[in-house]
């Protein structure tokens, strides 16, 4: 359920990932190109809180949630190791990040559905409320172990955007007045405010993502864009990276 505001304006998820997408592009342009123009590297902090709620939107409606979560990680490992070779960076990237927040969004999804369940006994679903603790407290032990884009905060942020989703065929009338856009935004506006408290400086700007945000009309939009933006992170990062290499360096 969205509200009459995101319905009016009608921002579909191909929307939001372009100006996503574009911003990031912006972003990237500061990182290699133009390190000392510090306002590139402000508009850039937009696209990771965008592209961060629309990977939760795709965790919940998926119908094959292996292959989302496939598809996502193995374009991460493919962007690492060209990265690793490229400058011997042992930070992990962004798709790693979305990959381990849709994992995280499986466990939360899994707590519900046990919990919500009649099918289960009662120790059963009093047990399942321990999936996400433990899901979120192996994330928290992977980032101490390692170096991963976002950190723990970022990693967490799907969950945040999910946490009130309702399951398809739910009866619970809580969780279902819960499932409701603003909710959403909200709980993943504090995932955000976590971080940028964590991070600081220019990453505070992050937050004025919620205004596109708040217009999201809840649909795709026309066109299956799905692949075009999986291409888009590693393909513009060497288009940038062959214009540093030709003219600036």
């Amino acid at each position: 359920m969205l509200n009459s505001t995101a319905q009016k304006f009608n921002l579909s998820g191909n929307a939001l990932k372009i100006f996503g997408a574009v911003t990031m592009l912006i972003d990237h342009i500061g990182v290699i190109i133009f390190p000392r123009l510090t306002v590139l590297r402000i508009i850039g902090r937009l696209s990771f809180p965008i592209f961060s709620f629309m990977i939760a939107e795709g965790a919940t409606h998926t119908k094959n949630k292996l292959k989302y979560f496939g598809g996502v990680f193995a374009l991460g490992v493919i962007c690492q190791i060209v990265l690793f070779f490229y400058d011997g960076k042992a930070k992990l990237n962004v798709l790693i990040s979305f990959s381990i927040g849709i994992l995280a969004v499986y466990s939360l999804e899994l707590m519900k559905k046990i919990m919500l369940s009649d099918c289960f006994k009662p120790i059963i679903r009093l047990c399942s409320l321990l999936i996400l603790p433990a899901a979120v407290f192996a994330i928290y032990r992977l980032n101490e172990l390692l170096r991963i884009d976002y950190g723990f905060y970022g990693c967490l942020a799907p969950v945040g955007a999910a946490l009130f989703k309702a399951p398809k065929n739910c009866d619970n009338k809580i969780l279902k007045r819960l499932d409701n856009h603003f909710i959403h935004l909200l709980c993943f506006g504090v995932c955000i405010l976590f971080m940028n408290l964590h991070y600081g400086g220019i990453q505070v700007y992050s937050a004025f993502a919620l205004l596109p945000l708040l217009f999201y009309s809840g649909k795709r939009g026309k066109l299956n864009m799905k692949y075009f933006f999986y291409l888009f992170y590693p393909l513009h990062l060497a288009l940038l990276e062959g214009i540093y290499m030709l003219f600036f360096k």
